[in-house]
């Protein structure tokens, strides 16, 4: 065992969720719902000693008042984890606080306005067809590995104007970032090392030859003051684009994919009323929303009447909050055609999703055409669903059987 990993804590398994919670910990990973429940009934927020000390607020309020509070929760560390060392990377605007973070957010809008991705669309329904060629004669497959995966990766390199074969590249530094970088700092540091080396040879390359992508357009923005990003600014947006573009569109896929693989009868309405695929998506982000941000405390305040301070992160669940009955009735059901959904699946307050256009697209698209084409499937009961662990969860394994067209 390396010296990096020895001296990581150990995570023994949690015997008591409401003061000594663990996002880690395999039950949480396999079925977080129940212990969800269990918390919220206790407290609006939640306190563990694990990960240096770290909040979780249970309900959609406290989520809400912690989202709007930039005085006392900083976003210069989005992710829990079992170290705080010094910061030396950032990522424009996810971890930027004000004043700096709104300038940084208006450089990243137009790429991903409404009519940028109608002009994106039938690129994505041409993957999501490449994709399901490979397969629909099988009868069955793994439908997170050659499926759900695939399609994010592929729009955002298109996008980026950088290799769609690069994709596996990417899959392996968003596990390690998202995943083992949670305890293995120098898998981290490693993945990040690597992928500023990835684009800054793309950045080279477009300072000699001028494309017409997503690196260009960041290369060519200028700040409020008229300057160019510094290449910095940059690496660290195109970073965030490729983290927060991949692996949480890929799990709101997933998770609907795994919904409709297990309730006959949502899938059979969607294919008689695709008219309803708008609310279905939105019901499947409030129902399954894949990520989980952090802020950590910097002034002293309370939230929903529980005291919080400063030196802990705090786990900023947006999944528990759109699992809170307080806001949503049948908040454990899924419902395809519920109509008042103020969901926080993209976040809520100033850093909410600068992707939700894309994401809410590229989810459409692949169930759209995975139904066109395979209408009929289930779990294959010989295989195992996996959910990965951490900031973002959604099936990694997701085994099904169908009958294809």
């Amino acid at each position: 065992m390396s010296d990096t990993v020895s001296v990581m804590p150990e995570h023994p398994p949690v015997s008591d969720w409401v003061h000594d919670f663990d996002h880690t910990d395999p039950r949480w990973t396999e079925d977080p719902f129940p212990i969800w429940d269990e918390l919220r009934s206790e407290c609006p927020v939640v306190h563990t000693k694990r990960f240096l000390g770290c909040y979780l607020p249970t309900t959609y309020q406290a989520v809400k008042e912690i989202a709007y509070d930039t005085e006392h929760f900083s976003s210069r560390r989005v992710i829990v984890r079992d170290v705080r060392p010094p910061i030396t990377n950032t990522a424009p605007p996810i971890t930027s606080d004000p004043p700096e973070h709104k300038p940084a957010k208006q450089l990243l809008l137009p790429p991903f306005t409404p009519d940028a991705m109608k002009k994106l669309e039938p690129r994505v329904r041409a993957i999501c067809n490449e994709l399901i060629d490979e397969f629909i004669a099988d009868g069955k497959c793994d439908a997170a590995a050659r499926y759900t995966k695939n399609i994010p990766v592929r729009a955002i390199a298109h996008m980026l104007g950088i290799p769609e074969k690069d994709g596996d590249l990417f899959i392996k530094w968003i596990h390690e970032i998202l995943e083992l970088g949670i305890k293995d700092d120098a898998a981290l540091m490693r993945a990040v090392h690597e992928m500023t080396h990835y684009f800054a040879g793309h950045i080279e390359a477009r300072k000699k030859n001028p494309t017409d992508d997503l690196i260009s357009t960041m290369m060519n923005a200028r700040d409020k003051d008229g300057q160019p990003l510094s290449d910095m600014h940059v690496l660290g947006s195109l970073r965030l684009l490729l983290i927060a573009g991949i692996d949480t569109t890929w799990s709101g896929i997933g998770a609907s994919l795994w919904h409709l693989a297990k309730t006959p009868a949502d899938r059979d309405r969607l294919i008689a009323e695709p008219e309803l695929m708008p609310t279905a998506i939105e019901e499947f982000l409030r129902a399954y929303s894949p990520v989980t941000m952090a802020r950590e405390v910097i002034g002293e305040t309370s939230i929903s009447g529980c005291p919080v301070k400063p030196g802990n992160m705090v786990l900023l669940s947006f999944p528990a909050a759109n699992r809170d009955p307080a806001m949503f009735p049948d908040a454990d059901k899924v419902v395809i055609d519920r109509k008042e959904n103020r969901h926080a699946a993209f976040g809520l307050g100033i850093h909410r999703c600068v992707g939700s256009n894309l994401a809410r697209m590229e989810m459409t698209v692949a169930i759209e055409e995975w139904l066109k084409r395979i209408p009929d499937f289930k779990l294959d009961p010989a295989g195992e669903v996996k959910w990965s662990e951490g900031t973002v969860r959604g099936p990694r394994q997701l085994p099904v059987l169908f009958k294809g067209k």
